[in-house]
């Protein structure tokens, strides 16, 4: 294996901004899991409302991510940040307000406009500061907010939610959200080296320069077909574990707690062995692994807690064994001047396939009652097996398409670094 390179002290400032950055947007979308049971029973609400609830996020996300992919590249990636991630903190702000299950639809939308772009411009920002063979573990530590969501943020929020109602969640994510742009506003120096390279030409061409490229069609499918399969299972969890699984409402932090605890393990290592071997065949072996364990836990019927804890963190392996090296690629795709807008398009549809999935996933799953067990989960297992053995021949297709052109990323990706420093 070999050595990839250190990081700066700036890229190691940049690392732990975006971490934070990434632990509150990702708790805000994570939280809807663990609190689906308990909202759909306090707002009376039936699988596939839910999963409009959810899917609403998704597909307001891919609507802003598709307006704004034109402008991503045409202003400095700060300034982009901190007003979307503004945004973000609002609409958060108003899913706390919400009395309604028109009220909830309506403020997650608010919330998918702005927080569903973050995610790509964060991406955009790391793919001008980092070198490719860097990725993989700064995409480790980035996506440690998945984690620490899940051992912090999720068993707090559930706590504060079985005590003062499921709107506290939300509250602190706004809160600690607005910290964390504060200190964006404070800390983190302009990213403009992407500026000096724009062509001169209007928002709509340059979204379409972007579109009409092959190879980039190619990535921005993979991204979908990754897309679907994590959106069709997340939903419904916590509605699973509750009244298939026969875990408790507080039983729940806990198993949300020990599954993130290991994903806080998984992440770095997977990041590094993500820098130090093939990407593709890490991808590989993760995706493999998950379709295994997928299909063992949803068939599952009641077992102790402890065994089910085992499987959600070997799925959790299985999840990021395989994001941490296909999200690596996926920033090798485009070039330096269009790096903004395929972030932006390739968020986009990772929203809309994810939004579309939850809609149909509402529409597999059924449930009687507000506590019968959900009925066809199993189904659901079966469906992201089969698109995840869909998605290995894609993500080939993406690292032969990254392999092609080593020089010019390693090119194209020191310079802002490189500028910083000195």
């Amino acid at each position: 294996m070999k050595q990839a390179p250190a990081f700066s002290a700036h890229q190691k400032l940049i690392v732990a901004l975006l971490a934070l950055t990434q632990f509150t947007v990702v708790l805000d979308f994570m939280v809807m899991s663990p609190l689906g049971d308990m909202l759909m029973k306090s707002m009376n609400v039936i699988p596939s409302q839910f999963g409009i609830i959810v899917s609403a996020y998704a597909f307001s996300a891919g609507i802003s991510g598709m307006l704004t992919a034109g402008f991503a590249d045409r202003f400095d990636r700060k300034k982009l940040l901190v007003f979307f991630y503004s945004g973000f903190i609002l609409g958060t702000l108003c899913c706390g307000w919400a009395s309604s299950y028109t009220t909830m639809v309506a403020a997650r939308i608010v919330t998918g406009l702005f927080g569903g772009v973050i995610g790509s411009i964060s991406l955009a920002i790391i793919t001008d500061l980092f070198e490719l063979s860097q990725r993989g573990r700064v995409m480790g530590f980035v996506q440690m907010g998945f984690g620490a969501s899940q051992v912090l943020g999720i068993p707090i929020g559930l706590y504060l939610a079985n005590h003062w109602g499921w709107e506290a969640p939300f509250f602190l994510i706004a809160a600690m959200a607005i910290l964390v742009m504060l200190a964006l506003l404070l800390k983190m120096e302009p990213v403009t080296a992407h500026l000096a390279v724009q062509r001169n030409k209007n928002a709509l061409l340059h979204l379409w320069h972007t579109i009409r490229k092959r190879d980039y069609r190619v990535g921005f499918t993979a991204t979908a077909l990754m897309s679907v399969g994590g959106f069709m299972m997340m939903p419904f969890g916590s509605a699973f574990a509750v009244n298939n699984l026969a875990v408790s409402q507080e039983q729940l932090p806990l198993l949300f707690m020990v599954s993130g605890i290991g994903s806080l393990f998984i992440m770095p290592l997977m990041g590094r062995l993500s820098d130090r071997m093939d990407k593709f065949k890490l991808f590989t072996i993760g995706a493999l692994f998950m379709i295994l364990i997928t299909v063992i836990y949803t068939h599952l019927s009641p077992i102790p807690l402890w065994m089910i804890m085992g499987l959600n963190i070997m799925m959790m392996a299985g999840i990021m064994g395989r994001m941490i090296p296909f999200t690596a690629l996926t920033t090798g795709v485009p070039d330096l001047q269009d790096r903004g807008a395929f972030m932006s398009m390739n968020a986009s549809l990772q929203q809309i396939a994810g939004g579309i999935a939850a809609v149909i996933a509402g529409m597999i799953v059924v449930q009687k009652d507000k506590f019968s067990p959900l009925e066809h989960y199993d189904n659901l297992g079966w469906v992201v097996s089969a698109i995840t053995l869909l998605c290995i021949g894609l993500v080939y297709r993406v690292s032969r398409i990254v392999k092609a052109k080593p020089a010019g990323n390693a090119a194209a990706t020191g310079g802002q670094d490189r500028e910083v420093r000195h």
